[in-house]
Formats: structure tokens, C-alpha cells, sequence
């Protein structure tokens, strides 16, 4: 029996067990006596199933979050600016008329955390990986001047292979952000393939990943000198981004 004014949340996905999305919203909602508010993992191993989450008809909204974010995009009835321009959703909204409306608060939440922790000290930045949350991350880099320069285990346009970055490359990108799911628990002794030797104390890493709290890459350039940070924050603002847009705000 569903209690009055419910309001159901969630985070849709694959292989979620890692997110703290689902107690840091349980907590929120205890802390702010909504007891008639649940937020619950939908875990997806394919695009199939997630399509049919987005249509189920009792969801007030959800986040989204590795592999989907580019995919949910066309089970879209509108977007956001930002998240048309970016080429991702993350949160979505469900009106009250069935409609569902993508928007992207990555961005917001990696600005906020990155420039929090980060003194400026570059015009160039490598993006580790190209899925949806890299285009959050290249969209706020572009809009404060920095360009970015993406790094896969492909190489593609504008985008160069790991085996492709040579010291002069790393030297003269101070900033390195960690976009692809290398090192999230429980596979923490992963990590992306760049020379970390080559880092020094001017290099600042961020690390979108927060479970664990420090994970190897963070670790590799903290022993070469750099400086890092989780994607702890990051989460808290987009999570409290998404909340807002949830409540019409």
C-alpha cells in the first residue's frame, strides 16, 4: 500500500553496488523528515531494461550514471540546454504530465568541486576517458578557458591513446581528470596508464571516482608530487543540484 504523497528516486546504472547515491539520499531524507520519500538502486545490465525504467509511471526522478548517460538521451522528451549541448543526462525529471526531462548536473557538481580545491595554474587539461561524464567535465573546462585534450585506449578524433602521451604532453598538462571507472571499489589496484613519473608537484589530479576515498591514481601522483582530490564533492553538489530540479527549484 503506497503512503500518501510518496515520492520515489533512484539511480539507474550498471553495477551499482559502489554508489553512495542511495545513503546519501536516505540520509538526506531522514535528516529532512521526508518519510514518505524512498530512493532505491536500478541496477540495468542493458539499455533494454533502463528504457523500461525511465517508463515506468511512479518516479518523481532519477540519476543516472555509468554506462547510460549518453543512452537515455533519446528516451528524452526535452533537454536542458546544458545537457543538449553536452551530449548527456545524469538527472531526470518526470512531469506531472508524463513528460520526462533530461538535464545534466555533472557539470555543475565537477565546477563546484574542482575549483573549491583547485587553484588555477593551466590553460590545458587531459580528460581520461570519453563516455558521458567526460563531456560534463570538457564542457565546464571549455567554459573557463582551459582546453581540454581527451586520452583513451583508442585513439580518435581529437582524441589521443595512453601510448601517445609523451613526457613534453604530460609536462604541459597540470590539470589530469580521471573520467573512466579505473580504480572504483572493488577493483581499487586499477588505474589509468599514464607515466606518473612524469607528474610533479605543479600537476593536479581529480578523480571523479570517490569510492575509495583515495584511489591508485590519486595515489600513484600523490608519490610523484601532485596533488588530488576524490569526486566526493562533486557528488554531494550534483546530488543536491538534481534535488533542487526535482523540486521545481
Amino acid at each position: 500500500m503506497e503512503r500518501k504523497n510518496e515520492r520515489k528516486f533512484g539511480l539507474l546504472g550498471k553495477d551499482i553496488d559502489y554508489s553512495f547515491s542511495r545513503n546519501y539520499f536516505a540520509e538526506k531524507f531522514a535528516r529532512e523528515n521526508h518519510q514518505n520519500h524512498q530512493y532505491e538502486n536500478y541496477d540495468c545490465a542493458t539499455v533494454e531494461e533502463v528504457f523500461a525504467t525511465i517508463e515506468r509511471n511512479d518516479l518523481s526522478g532519477l540519476n543516472v550514471t555509468i554506462p547510460y548517460k549518453e543512452n537515455v538521451v533519446q528516451a528524452m522528451d526535452s533537454l536542458s540546454p546544458q545537457a543538449k549541448e553536452i551530449g548527456a543526462v545524469n538527472t531526470i525529471l518526470f512531469r506531472k504530465n508524463g513528460k520526462r526531462e533530461g538535464h545534466n548536473t555533472d557539470a555543475y557538481g565537477f565546477e563546484r568541486a574542482l575549483f573549491d580545491q583547485w587553484t588555477p595554474n593551466t590553460k590545458k587539461a587531459l580528460i581520461l576517458g570519453t563516455g558521458g561524464a567526460s563531456k560534463a567535465v570538457k564542457y565546464v573546462l571549455q567554459q573557463r578557458g582551459i582546453t581540454p585534450q581527451y586520452v583513451s585506449r583508442r585513439s580518435g578524433e581529437n582524441t589521443l591513446r595512453y601510448d601517445e602521451l609523451t613526457a613534453e604532453i604530460l609536462q604541459a598538462h597540470l590539470l589530469i581528470i580521471n573520467c573512466t571507472p579505473l580504480g572504483t571499489f572493488p577493483k581499487v589496484e586499477e588505474a589509468p596508464g599514464i607515466d606518473y613519473s612524469q607528474l610533479t608537484a605543479h600537476h593536479f589530479l581529480f578523480d571523479l571516482i570517490y569510492n575509495p576515498a583515495e584511489t591508485k591514481f590519486m595515489q600513484l601522483g600523490k608519490k610523484h608530487g601532485a596533488n588530488a582530490a576524490n569526486g566526493s564533492q562533486m557528488l554531494v553538489h550534483q546530488a543536491e543540484r538534481s534535488w533542487e530540479l526535482w523540486n521545481g527549484r
